[in-house]
C-alpha cells in the first residue's frame, strides 16, 4: 500500500464525526445508538502552502493515482498512522513557481 509522506502547513483541522443510529421519539424524545466496530473516524482538511513545481506534481500525482477510491498510509499531524482516502483536492496558484494544495483526507477502515 502506498504512503503519502508530504507534511502539510499548519494549520491543520481534524473532524471527528462518531457514527451514531439516531430514532426520533414522540415529544422530543430521541434513542441514540453507537454504530460498527470503528465509531470515531478523522476527516483531516490539510493546506500544503507555497509548494514548489516538483513537489506540487508529486502531490498531485500521489492523489490522482488513487483516484478517491484507493486508500493509502498518513500519519496525521495528532494521532497514529492509519489508512486514509483523498477524493477532493484543490489548487492555487500563488506565484508563477508555486501552489498551494488544499485536500481533505478521510480516514477508512479496511483489512
Amino acid at each position: 500500500m502506498a504512503t503519502f509522506t508530504y507534511t502539510a502547513s499548519f494549520p491543520a483541522t481534524e473532524t471527528t464525526r462518531p457514527l451514531t443510529k439516531i430514532v426520533q421519539l414522540g415529544e422530543g424524545y430521541e434513542h441514540r445508538i453507537q454504530q460498527g466496530l470503528e465509531r470515531d473516524p478523522k476527516s483531516w482538511s490539510l493546506t500544503f502552502a507555497n509548494r514548489d513545481n516538483t513537489e506540487r506534481d508529486n502531490i498531485i500525482t500521489f492523489l490522482e493515482a488513487r483516484k478517491g477510491t484507493e486508500s493509502f498510509d498518513w500519519t496525521p499531524p495528532r494521532g497514529s498512522a492509519g489508512k486514509y482516502v483523498c477524493s477532493e483536492w484543490r489548487l492555487a496558484m500563488d506565484a508563477a513557481s508555486y501552489t498551494t494544495i488544499t485536500a481533505t483526507f478521510r480516514q477508512v477502515f479496511e483489512p
